[in-house]
């Protein structure tokens, strides 16, 4: 029995992490069970710790310790945080979408962050565990919480969206990351659209406006964001070079992003309508914009050796993220050699060839190299090959570095390098080995 206020400023599942005053919840996983490691977590400051019902407490367990048994942990967690979101009431942005949900995240959190307290998911915490951990997470002074949502299979984004209740619920658009689980990129849609489940009744869709899918009509309301002249927020005008991105938002305001991509153009304008929807005026929001620096990996722009420039775009890729970056590199000046190099895209089903062979569709001049590592990236460069096309040197590797090997001599003040796949080629450590 606990008859003393317990001061909790943490909640925490991983008992490796140092906390000060902190709820300790033991999650019970697949290959491991929390409850396991509840003297770890009692060392790294927790102060109490959930339980469940039915499970032996440690025997050498200090008896003090307080203990709350509950059903379930993982349960008890999201209605834990479900319960401090209401109490804080934040204004709440719901973020998904097949690509772009983190960089959207970041920027819109960088454009409220000039009026506001926010708070936002850490890098990618957004499934059933991360995202409650990131409301729990959240200062009890915060106006707006921008949570990102992501999933795998049906059921997933409405679960979360019915657990952060948005008033602003973002889809960036429809790709074909997960299609192995979702069948098709109508099954994504569908997916995505369950982020509706949860927002409140006077709540705002806000859609990537170009893309057909995500054509409908429902009992909120919806702005569409793009380059079609039937969106709210017409994308127009855009200019780029290797440092600056700037474009124009229904001919009127122009906007400036040191980001590279037409992708992270329609990422900025979900910011952009999400700023005007809580009052900001155009000023402010390109204070904003000027000032995001994205998660890494994300087009993340470094200075390469012998005075390249080096594009770590690794982080994850789906056949439309990939074509979007490699057209990005062919849009950029003073560039005489744009070399592309990219690997295997997973969870792509049944398609998975076909898909891959698509991105040879949007390499062209004056694209002039390209590298592919893995047995799905090889693809790329099958296809690439039978289109005859003897201006862009074509590679396949096994290892990285062979690649390596062969790249580096390439590299000079001229050259741009797109480094892009999906999350488990770990391309990183070849963009590291091209920094300078």
């Amino acid at each position: 029995m606990v008859n003393e206020t317990i001061v909790i400023d943490h909640v925490f599942i991983d008992s490796r992490n140092e906390v000060v005053n902190g709820l300790f919840i033991p999650i019970v996983g697949e290959r491991f069970d929390g409850h396991s490691f509840i003297k770890d977590a009692l060392k790294k400051g927790a102060v109490a710790s959930l339980w469940e019902e039915g499970k032996s407490l440690p025997e050498d367990l200090d008896k003090n310790f307080p203990i709350f048994y509950v059903k379930d942990t993982l349960k008890a967690l999201e209605d834990l945080a479900k319960k401090y979101l209401q109490l804080v009431a934040p204004k709440v942005i719901g973020v998904t979408g097949s690509n772009g949900k983190t960089s959207t995240k970041d920027l819109i959190d960088a454009v409220l962050s000039t009026t506001f307290k926010t708070h936002k998911t850490a890098g990618n915490y957004n499934n059933h565990i991360g995202l409650p951990l990131t409301i729990l997470a959240m200062p009890n002074d915060c106006e707006v919480a921008i949570l990102e949502m992501g999933m795998n299979h049906f059921g997933e984004i409405s679960f979360l969206s019915k657990i952060a209740e948005p008033n602003l619920a973002i889809i960036t658009n429809i790709g074909e990351s997960h299609i192995e689980q979702l069948g098709s990129r109508e099954g994504i849609s569908k997916a995505k659209l369950e982020i509706v489940d949860g927002l409140r009744k006077d709540g705002i869709l806000i859609i990537d406006g170009d893309e057909p899918l995500l054509n409908f009509t429902q009992n909120f309301k919806i702005l569409k964001c793009g380059y079609d002249d039937h969106n709210d927020f017409q994308i127009t005008n855009v200019g780029q070079t290797a440092d600056e991105t700037n474009f124009m938002i229904n001919d009127k305001h122009t906007f400036k992003l040191r980001l590279l991509g037409k992708h992270n153009i329609k990422n900025s304008t979900y910011a952009i309508a999400v700023g005007k929807y809580l009052g900001l005026n155009e000023h402010t929001i390109q204070i904003g914009l000027a000032s995001c620096v994205l998660t890494g990996m994300r087009m993340e722009k470094k200075q390469g050796v012998n005075g390249s420039t080096i594009i770590n775009d690794a982080y994850n890729s789906s056949p439309t993220s990939m074509k979007a970056a490699i057209e990005t590199i062919k849009q950029l000046e003073n560039f005489n050699k744009r070399i592309l190099v990219l690997g295997d895209m997973y969870e792509l089903g049944k398609d998975e060839e076909m898909l891959h062979r698509s991105v040879a569709d949007a390499i062209s001049t004056p694209i002039t190299h390209v590298f592919t590592i893995g047995e799905l990236g090889k693809w790329i460069a099958e296809a690439l090959l039978e289109q005859n096309n003897d201006k862009i040197e074509i590679s396949s590797y096994k290892h990285k570095d062979e690649l390596k090997e062969n790249l580096l001599p390439l590299l000079d003040h001229g050259s741009i390098v797109l480094i892009k796949a999906s999350r488990g080629m770990k391309l990183e450590t070849i963009a590291k080995d091209l920094y300078s």
